[in-house]
C-alpha cells in the first residue's frame, strides 16, 4: 500500500487503523512524499506523521520511509527500487488546494516513469502547509520534496482518494470536471479504471451534480 499524509487524511487514517479486519502483519507500506532536508522530529515531517498516525497504531513491520534529510536523490532511488519490485494493491491519496497529486505541483510531469522525483514546491502548495499548521511561516516550508511520480501512482491496482473540506472545492471541481491537464495534476486520476474519490458536502459543493445522493460514478477518460 501507499499511504498519504496531511490534515485531510487524519480522520480517514483514524478509521483505517481502528478497523478490526485488516491483517497489518502482512502489509508492506510505502511513503508517498516527503520534504527535502526536514528532520523526522519536525512537526511537519511526513515520516513523523506516518509513524504516529499509522505505523505505531497498527504495528506495520514492513515500511519504507523517505529519509530525505540525507541524500534525497539516493533515497528516491533506493525506495524506488523497493517500490517497483512488486505490484501495489492500493494507493491512498489526496488532492492539494492547487490540484497537486502527491507533491506533483502544476505543471506536473505526466510522462516520466521514474518511481520518485525531486520536485520544486510552488508557493500555493507551501502556503497550504502553513495554513494547515505544520509550519509557522512560508519561509519555514522547504522548497523541495521527494514525491512519487504521477505515473507510478497510476500503476496501483486501486486508488482511494480522500478529499474533505471546503478549501479543496475548487481543486475537486477542476480535477473532476475540468480539462485533463498537467496544470491540474489530480485530473489524471480520471484515466485510472479503479479510482474511488471520497468527498464531503463542502469539497463537492462546486460540482455540477446533485450531491444529495451518495455516489458519483465517473467513466475513465482515455489518457
Amino acid at each position: 500500500m501507499i499511504a498519504a499524509t496531511g490534515a485531510s487524511q487524519l480522520d480517514f487514517l483514524a478509521a483505517l487503523t481502528q478497523a478490526s479486519d485488516i491483517h497489518w502483519g502482512v502489509v508492506e507500506m510505502f511513503h508517498l512524499d516527503e520534504y527535502v532536508g526536514l528532520a523526522v522530529d519536525h512537526p511537519g515531517s511526513f515520516r513523523k506523521y506516518l509513524l504516529e498516525q499509522l505505523i505505531r497504531k497498527t504495528g506495520i513491520e514492513r515500511y519504507h520511509l523517505l529519509d530525505a534529510d540525507r541524500d534525497a536523490t539516493l533515497v528516491a532511488e533506493e525506495v524506488g527500487r523497493e517500490l517497483t519490485r512488486d505490484a501495489i494493491d492500493v494507493a491512498f491519496v489526496g488532492i492539494g488546494e492547487n490540484g497537486h497529486l502527491a507533491f506533483n505541483d502544476p505543471p506536473a510531469d505526466f510522462e516520466t516513469t521514474r518511481p520518485y522525483l525531486i520536485v520544486e514546491l510552488d508557493e500555493a502548495c507551501r502556503r497550504q502547509q502553513v495554513g494547515e499548521g505544520w509550519f509557522p511561516s512560508l519561509a519555514a516550508v522547504p522548497q523541495r520534496a521527494v514525491s512519487m511520480s504521477v505515473r507510478q501512482i497510476l500503476q496501483s491496482r486501486e486508488i482511494i482518494c480522500v478529499v474533505p473540506d471546503a478549501r479543496k472545492a475548487d481543486a475537486v471541481k477542476a480535477s473532476v470536471e475540468g480539462e485533463l491537464s498537467p496544470m491540474v495534476p489530480a485530473s489524471i486520476l480520471r484515466t485510472h479504471e479503479n479510482t474511488t474519490m471520497y468527498l464531503d458536502r463542502d469539497s463537492a459543493a462546486l460540482l455540477d451534480l446533485d450531491i444529495r445522493g451518495p455516489v458519483l460514478t465517473l467513466t475513465p477518460t482515455p489518457s
